[in-house]
């Protein structure tokens, strides 16, 4: 909740500093600081470099999620430099609670429509990156207990960077909740792979629902990676998830103007970028499955998806999955993180592969400090050991 943070940061130099600077630097501004052509051009450089992808902290995903979700600029933009290019880049916040405790700690900032935390980081610098963060921290704590990183990718070159740096620090790295979603990571090519997944039961009661549904109209699939109709494109999906389920419950997209506004830019900008791919199944031209994937190589990412309910009894967010286990045929593409919640009663079944996902805490400051995040470590592991390595 943005209630919950604040950030006593000032603005200093701009983000790039001149050309011909080779000095290493680590710079905590504004997050509008970077909102500049120049800026963002060198952070798209450093999202094309980075080790572990993450396109909800490209520049096209996040500032407009900053704009807003943080318009009086409470969270700042962590950047390491190096010179006038930067290797690393991560969005902090000071968090006042600590899910349901008051327990101030720096963190690094998500918000519910931001389904990984993994900073964007040169390959290659993320030991840097973690040193330098993590330095900042010690000297800049306040009245933060620890450093949270949550969403974290584990099984990851950052991952293991932060560890190794932990350890070399003697500085405790905590894994306070495990997790795994869903992924798929094959070379199997769709059919094989959707043999390997689905009994044949479940593969001949798919292509019935087919069948049936195709009954109903003129069934099509429409499946584009540019920009052209993508305002209508996005009209329909945020009609289409509003009269779902999420609707009712009020947590569709276009219940609330910010997720409304932060969809239709995002996905406009992502679209212009080649970064989207829109998959449709449509009966007799109308979407009644849509889902919205977003394309960092040489991961992609589940993003959205929505299905008109009217026709559940066909399943037709699951047909339109089977047409996305194109996926694996795609040019640049190794794998796909689901983006869904652990267990998830649909994609579970289908994708067959796991990406692990953790909350990490990471101690900061003097001895006293230190002390006493282990004891806010002890006990919170403590109460929620499952899963944990």
């Amino acid at each position: 909740m943005l209630n919950d943070v604040s950030f006593t940061i000032h603005p200093g130099k701009a983000p790039l500093p001149g050309a011909g600077e080779a000095d290493t630097s680590f710079a905590v501004l504004p997050w509008r600081a970077w909102d500049t052509p120049e800026a963002r051009g060198a952070w798209d450089a450093l999202a094309a470099r980075a080790g572990t992808p993450n396109p909800f902290f490209e520049p096209w995903y996040l500032l407009p999620s900053l704009a807003r979700f943080d318009p009086q600029q409470r969270i700042a933009i962590a950047a390491l430099l190096r010179g006038a290019v930067p290797e690393a880049l991560v969005p902090v916040q000071r968090a006042r609670r600590y899910g349901r405790h008051r327990l101030p700690h720096l963190a690094v900032w998500l918000h519910a429509n931001a389904f990984l935390g993994a900073p964007i980081v040169a390959a290659g610098a993320e030991e840097a990156f973690w040193e330098a963060l993590l330095d900042w921290a010690d000297r800049n704590a306040g009245a933060s207990a620890f450093l949270h990183a949550a969403a974290l990718p584990l099984e990851t070159a950052l991952a293991e960077a932060l560890l190794a740096v932990g350890a070399r620090q003697r500085r405790r790295v905590v894994l306070v909740h495990r997790e795994e979603r869903a992924m798929l990571a094959s070379p199997l090519a769709p059919a094989a792979y959707l043999e390997h997944a689905l009994p044949g039961k479940k593969r001949k009661e798919l292509r019935r629902q087919q069948a049936r549904l195709a009954e109903q109209g003129t069934l099509a699939v429409a499946r584009r990676h540019d920009a052209e109709g993508i305002a209508a494109w996005i009209d329909h999906f945020l009609a289409l998830e509003l009269r779902g389920w999420k609707g009712e419950a009020g947590s569709a997209l276009a219940c609330a103007e910010a997720t409304a506004g932060l969809f239709r830019e995002s996905m406009t900008a992502a679209a212009g970028r080649g970064c989207l791919e829109r998959l449709s199944l449509e009966l007799d031209g109308a979407p009644i499955a849509m889902l919205a994937t977003l394309i960092a190589p040489p991961g992609a990412f589940s993003y959205k998806t929505a299905f008109d309910e009217r026709f559940a009894r066909f399943s037709p967010g699951v047909l339109l999955q089977l047409e996305n286990l194109a996926l694996l045929e795609r040019p640049g593409i190794r794998w796909a993180d689901s983006c869904a919640a652990p267990d998830h009663p649909m994609i579970d079944s289908l994708w067959r592969e796991r990406r692990a996902i953790g909350r990490v805490s990471v101690a900061i400051g003097g001895a006293a400090r230190r002390a006493l995040f282990g004891r806010i470590a002890a006990f919170e592991l403590s109460r929620n050991p499952q899963g944990l390595t």
